[in-house]
């Protein structure tokens, strides 16, 4: 089995290497749960307004990288890099800090509080009046904003005062998206995005994605789904048992050898 895989390695030398201007680069990450090696020497990188897609079976190891990235696990080996300095991503808020934000398959939100509140959860804006030392949430600026970002994504038959419950699933993506622009994040990491949206919702999220391009903001686009990530993305990343596998640029290949690659 192992041979077998081996014949579908693009060959090291030809992955796409990072610019000195890389958004993110790491250098041979590992990680082990146990006895298994879930990242073994993954070399990776994102440049700034570049859209990433990375592609793999179960187990390939794609989630225990977006996890490292997004704070929520440590690596055991390897470094990371974020706009050229060395960093140590060792909680989600340390990442948010930096200015990555990651969007899970099935969003993090509150189903019965609104669109405005899920917003800013955990980063909710205080008027000037306190109460024993504790301030008060400024909702009327929660709404504001919130309308203003809806506008932006072009989801304005939604109400800000719209609980979250209500929204289809592709809603609550562009929601997800529309928190990330606001805050001004730097790289979105969009994990299974479009799983279980009907084609009219995957389409326009895989629209929100391409406009995050469009302000300068990275992006790593996680799927299954070779058909949805070829279109949107600039660069494809494979991997297969903890191993990077492929960097290539989207204009160098095509969807057929990317599924010949990791199939």
């Amino acid at each position: 089995m192992t041979a077998r895989l081996e014949e579908h390695f693009q060959a090291t030398e030809t992955f796409v290497r990072p610019t000195a201007e890389a958004l993110v680069r790491c250098e041979g990450l590992e990680k082990w749960y146990g006895s298994v090696h879930a990242l073994a020497e993954v070399d990776f990188h994102a440049e700034p307004g570049e859209i990433v897609g990375l592609v793999g079976d179960n187990g390939a190891g794609k989630s225990t990288l977006i996890k490292i990235l997004s704070g929520a696990h440590p690596a055991d080996g390897g470094r990371i890099f974020f706009e050229g300095r060395e960093v140590r991503l060792d909680s989600p808020k340390a990442a948010m800090g930096l200015g990555i934000e990651t969007i899970y398959q099935y969003t993090a939100m509150v189903p019965a509080m609104s669109i405005a509140r899920n917003m800013f959860i955990g980063r909710e804006p205080l008027t000037r009046f306190t109460i024993g030392g504790i301030g008060l949430m400024d909702r009327r600026t929660m709404v504001e904003h919130a309308t203003r970002s809806l506008t932006n994504i072009d989801l304005t038959e939604r109400s800000p005062d719209t609980t979250v419950e209500e929204l289809s699933g592709g809603q609550r993506q562009a929601v997800a998206i529309a928190r990330a622009m606001y805050f001004k994040s730097k790289l979105l990491i969009l994990d299974e995005p479009t799983n279980h949206l009907s084609v009219k919702e995957t389409n326009k999220v895989l629209d929100y994605v391409a406009s995050l391009k469009e302000q300068g903001i990275g992006s790593i686009f996680i799927s299954h789904n070779l058909h949805h990530i070829f279109p949107i993305s600039d660069r494809i990343v494979a991997m297969a048992r903890g191993r990077k596998i492929a960097d290539i640029k989207k204009s160098d290949t095509t969807i057929d050898d990317l599924t010949d690659l990791i199939v």
